[in-house]
């Protein structure tokens, strides 16, 4: 069976200002709400829900951080050519 995983993210500029939320976030701020607030991706209005999704479907990075995460757990900043991320795992099915 193929792994999937959910997981939310939001898409910021730089590295910098991924670190600065990254902070907020770990200390209580809502991780939805900072999407809703600046994330440059289109999901942002979804808190930055992207649903499930399997390996293959998603850049590598991005994917290799995902796929390697706990439930419940906010990745480092994730370098993308679209800018940095931040990923929130929300399930992780087998």
């Amino acid at each position: 069976m193929t792994t999937s995983v959910k997981a939310s993210h939001l898409l910021v500029k730089t590295e910098e200002e991924a670190l600065k939320l990254k902070k907020e976030i770990d200390n209580g701020k809502d991780f939805a709400q900072a999407a809703q607030e600046v994330s440059l991706c289109p999901s942002g209005k979804n808190g930055g829900d992207l649903g499930y999704f399997t390996r293959g479907q998603m850049v590598k990075s991005f994917e290799d951080a995902a796929f390697s995460m706990n439930v419940g757990e906010v990745s480092n900043p994730i370098k993308t050519q679209f800018g940095y991320h931040l990923i929130y795992l929300t399930d992780k099915k087998d």
